[in-house]
C-alpha cells in the first residue's frame, strides 16, 4: 500500500530536510511540499492526503489551527522547533511530535507509529458507530439511502426534502429529528438546511454551494458554519 504525503513548512530547508528522509521510503509518496496552509488548503481539496507533516509555528495560520477546523482530516506528525508546542499537537490526536531538526532516527520512529495507527483504524468497528446508511418510510416502504448520495436537507414546514445525487425524496418528518439520524459529515447552516460538508464545492460567509445549488447560512449558525470551514 501507497501513503499520499505533504509537508506544510515555511522553512523550505525544514521541507527539504523531511523530504529527504520521505525519500528513503519505497511506500511513502510526497504529493506536495507547501510553504503556508493557505496553499495547502487548496491542494487537499483535490487530492486526498493519508499523512500531513505539519509545523505548528507558522504566519497567517498556525498549523494547529490550520489542522482544527479541516472537514476531512489525514493523520499528522506535527514538526516544530519549540518543544513547549507539544501538547498543542496531542491534543489533536497526533501520530507523534517532530523536534527540529529533524533526524533520522527519530523521523522513522514516528513512521512506525503511524504505520501502528493504520491498523488499527482498520479494525473492525465497534457496534455502536453509527451505520453509512439509514432507512426512511416513504410511499409505505423503508427505503434505504446511502448516506454519502445525499447532498442537502431541506425542511418545508412538517415535511423534509432530501436531495440525491440522482434523485430527491420528500417525507413527512422534522429536520432536527432527522439530523439526529446523521453522522458528523452533516453540517447545520441553517434553520431549514442540514448539508453534507463532504459534498460542499465553494462557500462564502454568506452561503454555501453544493454544484449549482447555493444555500444560506443563518445568522445563528454563522460561527459553528464557518468555524466548520476553516474561516
Amino acid at each position: 500500500m501507497s501513503y499520499k504525503c505533504m509537508i506544510v513548512d515555511d522553512e523550505e530547508l525544514a521541507r527539504e530536510l523531511v523530504a529527504s528522509h520521505l525519500s528513503r521510503l519505497d511506500n511513502f509518496e510526497l504529493v506536495a511540499s507547501c510553504e503556508s496552509a493557505v496553499e495547502a488548503l487548496q491542494l487537499m481539496q483535490k487530492v486526498k492526503i493519508d499523512l500531513l507533516f505539519l509545523d505548528i509555528e507558522m504566519p497567517v495560520l498556525k498549523g494547529h489551527d490550520f489542522y482544527k477546523h479541516l472537514i476531512t482530516k489525514p493523520k499528522v506528525i506535527f514538526t516544530t522547533a519549540y518543544r513547549d508546542y507539544a501538547l498543542d499537537g496531542f491534543e489533536l490526536s497526533a501520530v507523534d511530535f517532530l523536534l527540529k531538526p529533524i533526524v533520522l532516527r527519530r523521523f522513522m520512529a514516528a513512521i512506525e507509529k503511524f504505520l501502528e495507527s493504520t491498523k488499527q483504524s482498520e479494525l473492525p468497528m465497534a457496534t455502536a458507530v453509527k451505520e453509512d446508511f439509514i432507512y426512511i418510510q416513504h410511499n409505505k416502504k423503508n427505503i434505504k439511502i446511502q448516506l454519502d448520495e445525499i447532498l442537502f436537507i431541506e425542511s418545508m414546514k412538517d415535511y423534509i426534502r432530501i436531495q440525491l445525487s440522482n434523485n430527491k425524496i420528500t417525507v413527512k418528518h422534522a429536520i432536527g429529528a432527522f439530523e439526529e439520524k446523521l453522522d458528523d459529515r452533516f453540517l447545520r447552516v441553517h434553520r431549514s438546511f442540514l448539508v453534507n460538508a463532504d459534498k460542499i464545492t465553494a462557500y462564502t460567509k454568506q452561503d454555501v454551494e453544493v454544484g449549482r445549488q447555493e444555500i444560506p447560512i443563518g445568522e445563528s449558525y454563522k460561527k459553528d458554519t464557518l468555524s466548520r470551514l476553516g474561516i
